[in-house]
């Protein structure tokens, strides 16, 4: 069975709940080695891969509330075209922040960690959602980033301003890494969001940088876990398909 997680369940009551989102070392200590758990609730949904039990966790969302300049590679028309044919409202964008933690059994893997303490007000509810579903950030053991925008990132510290995920180990794509750490491209970045993106990245890097390990493209970096390259969003944008027995899931943005 091959799915994809955009496709999983249908409609935006669906879509609120599921929308986004080195290598494995068999030595390095697991703290997952439990049941899955099952339940559902507010603010988390479980659904099966093979015999993975994976939880998607809301952070929350946030509303843009004009499309001028939010969009550059496309008209507005184009952009309302778009929200209207999904029967969203025009002239506006609500985007939701769902992190997805992995369990294979062995391993407990989050896959990005929405806003944290930084961002807007109606983001940052990674961790008491996680409490909801049972699951203690101290338990986590791999923490792998797709890409290093706020909404990814911000969550690896806690609000108390250490590691949110003190046990895991932290997992970054090498070549995202290299171009936000790159001082001549943060020379060269427009002021602005993409200026403020380099800054907040050098902020979140101070605390955790010492903890990741940088991973390639096509390699299996947790159990199941495969990276793969969606470049486009950011440069070293990464998306993952994650396997159990017949079961397939891409995990993308």
């Amino acid at each position: 069975m091959e799915t994809t997680r955009r496709n999983l369940l249908t409609g935006t009551a669906a879509a609120a709940a599921l929308a986004t989102i080195g290598h494995f070392s068999a030595s390095s200590p697991s703290r997952a080695a439990a049941p899955a758990v099952g339940k559902q609730g507010p603010g988390f949904y479980r659904y099966k891969v093979g015999d993975y039990e994976l939880t998607q966790i809301v952070d929350g969302s946030f509303t843009v509330q004009s499309l001028d300049g939010f969009v550059t590679n496309a008209s507005k028309a184009a952009v309302n075209s778009a929200l209207e044919a999904a029967y969203l409202p025009r002239d506006q964008l609500t985007i939701i922040f769902n992190p997805m933690v992995v369990n294979t059994g062995s391993k407990l893997v989050l896959i990005d960690t929405g806003y944290g303490a930084v961002g807007p007000k109606t983001a940052g509810q990674l961790q008491a959602n996680m409490a909801a579903a049972g699951l203690d950030p101290k338990t986590i053991d791999i923490v792998v980033i797709s890409h290093l925008h706020p909404d990814h990132i911000n969550g690896l510290i806690g609000a108390d301003g250490g590691l949110a995920f003190p046990n895991a180990e932290l997992k970054m794509p090498a070549p995202e890494v290299a171009y936000w750490m790159d001082d001549g491209n943060m020379s060269r970045a427009p002021a602005g969001r993409l200026a403020d993106y380099f800054k907040n990245v050098r902020r979140v890097m101070r605390l955790v940088s010492r903890k990741v390990t940088k991973y390639e493209w096509n390699t299996e970096i947790a159990p199941g876990v495969t990276a793969i390259a969606t470049v486009g969003h950011t440069p070293g944008h990464t998306s993952f398909i994650i396997s159990s027995g017949s079961g397939r899931l891409h995990a993308y943005e």
